[in-house]
């Protein structure tokens, strides 16, 4: 994914005629100093400054900072960010693989290279979606329930070729996330700045993913 290909970027150069120039100019400095920050720590004089803006063009609109966050961030995230996540994940969910394996590689990929040019909305959405109800609502409605839907088909698909433990597929898509996600807040957030050896990384979390849930794992254990 290239830089042009980030969501930042295409979130400011959407033709989406509700938003002004101001509004986009709001909604960029929102994004980079809620990643940075925290919301707690943020302050709408500073996304002002960063905007360009005069603090009260942003009052004007959102009378408190809370109101700010939901009706800039979260409806961008329904309008704007929902559609660009799901198009990119579907390059992954929507392609043929023989083996899981190489399903949870091309998707591991997909991940880093969206997490990549987009740090800042995941900040935001990692710092801030557990403590407000409304992000965490509109997150799963526009954007966590559509990709459920498809990942479950591909688990019961693999289940059905036997690659994989036949258990309830919610189950495995909750085990992939927790070591996708785990791997990635480590890797870009947690130690940026250690030296990692990516490829070889990629192919060990895989594995330990396959380990987990391999049917002849389970065979064996079984027979044992």
């Amino acid at each position: 994914m290239t830089k042009k290909d980030s969501l930042e970027e295409w979130l400011m150069n959407t033709e989406d005629d509700s938003l002004t120039d101001k509004q986009k100019k709001i909604i960029e400095a929102a994004i980079e100093i809620f990643a940075e920050k925290g919301y707690a720590a943020a302050s709408t004089n500073e996304i002002a400054k960063k905007a360009g803006v005069a603090e009260g063009t942003i009052f004007r609109h959102y009378k408190t900072k809370k109101d700010l966050l939901l009706s800039i961030v979260a409806p961008s995230m329904a309008r704007l960010i929902a559609p660009f996540v799901i198009k990119d994940i579907y390059k992954v969910l929507d392609g043929k693989y023989e083996k899981m394996e190489d399903f949870l590689h091309a998707m591991l990929k997909n991940r880093r290279e969206f997490l990549k040019n987009n740090i800042a909305i995941f900040r935001i959405l990692i710092q801030e979606i557990p403590f407000h109800t409304e992000l965490k609502e509109q997150f799963m409605e526009h954007i966590a329930k559509k990709i459920y839907a498809r990942f479950e088909q591909i688990v019961i698909h693999y289940q059905e070729k036997g690659e994989i433990i036949n258990i309830p597929p919610l189950s495995v898509i909750r085990f992939v996330i927790s070591v996708f996600l785990g791997f990635l807040l480590a890797r870009y957030l947690v130690f940026p700045d250690i030296e990692w050896d990516d490829e070889a990384e990629d192919e060990r979390t895989i594995q330990l993913i396959m380990h987990g849930l391999s049917s002849r794992s389970a065979e064996e254990k079984g027979a044992d």
